[in-house]
């Protein structure tokens, strides 16, 4: 059954928490999650300090995002003691990395303080044949995060500017996300100097449902904000929209005309969804 949109995601940055710079400038960021990342950012020997910094500093506090911390996967030597060590700090989020079954989403949410949201990376060919029950398992289960470049690789898709052999799970995800209430964020874009790249895969991301993307640079934090947000015409339409059938001749009526174009109530309910987010 589908569900409200849920909390805002345009710009989900990840940092390595072993970079205390990089932490410290995550305090001033706009982006709309900041994420202190444990997993792939950390070599295996920082594991324990990248930890114990991102406790620390989310208990310091002062980021003006959402942050958010991805752990090791449990099947890991730190996976398990990074979820212990995080029950207890104020966090917003866990991303967890590599899910591939309903069980993995159950054992996380387990351990994980109540009113934590669990973010599920997709990113494996198992995950793909499993993406019902991941999406279904509930729990503390709040997205779905698609992780391109592990997909990519475990599927042994060629390199395509347009994503084509990935567009089949870029419309899976969304649909799963869609159909249980979670948020569905698109994965990374790793040609940072690439400007218009990035803004082809954003637009391309919106356009099949994405609340977000996911971001390895501040530097695309800009542009990420702007294609999943709503722009001034997108905003002024949706405010028409919603005047109109605010209209006393609108009352009881399920389709009215708007400048010419003809309305129903479903446009109704994005309109007034796009006003929300604003």
């Amino acid at each position: 059954m589908s569900q409200p949109r849920p909390t805002r995601a345009r710009s989900v940055l990840y940092l390595p928490a072993s970079n205390s710079r990089a932490i410290e400038k995550a305090r001033g960021l706009t982006c709309d999650v900041a994420v202190l990342d444990l997993e792939d950012a950390v070599a295996p020997e920082m594991k324990l300090q990248a930890r114990a910094a991102a406790v620390a500093a989310a208990r310091e506090g002062g980021f003006g995002p959402r942050l958010g911390v991805r752990i090791n996967g449990l099947d890991t030597p730190w996976g398990v003691d990074d979820l212990a060590a995080l029950r207890d700090a104020p966090v917003d989020l866990i991303v967890a990395p590599k899910v591939e079954n309903a069980a993995t989403v159950h054992a996380l949410s387990d351990g994980m303080r109540p009113g934590i949201e669990l973010w599920a990376m997709i990113e494996t060919p198992r995950a793909l044949v499993d993406l019902r029950d991941i999406a279904e398992a509930g729990g503390a289960l709040g997205g779905l995060m698609l992780g391109v470049n592990d997909l990519a690789k475990e599927l042994k898709t060629g390199a395509a500017p347009n994503r084509e052999p990935l567009k089949p799970w870029l419309a899976a995800v969304v649909a799963h996300a869609r159909a249980n209430g979670l948020s569905a964020i698109d994965g990374v874009f790793n040609r940072i100097k690439d400007e218009a790249g990035f803004a082809a895969e954003c637009a391309q991301g919106r356009l099949y449902g994405f609340d977000g993307k996911s971001l390895i640079h501040p530097s695309q934090i800009e542009g990420a904000n702007a294609a999943f947000g709503a722009s001034a015409e997108e905003a002024e339409w949706a405010r028409k929209v919603v005047a109109a059938f605010a209209a006393p001749e609108a009352e009881g009526l399920g389709v009215i005309r708007v400048e010419g174009e003809m309305v129903e109530r479903l446009h109704l309910e994005q309109a007034q969804a796009v006003l929300a987010a604003l």
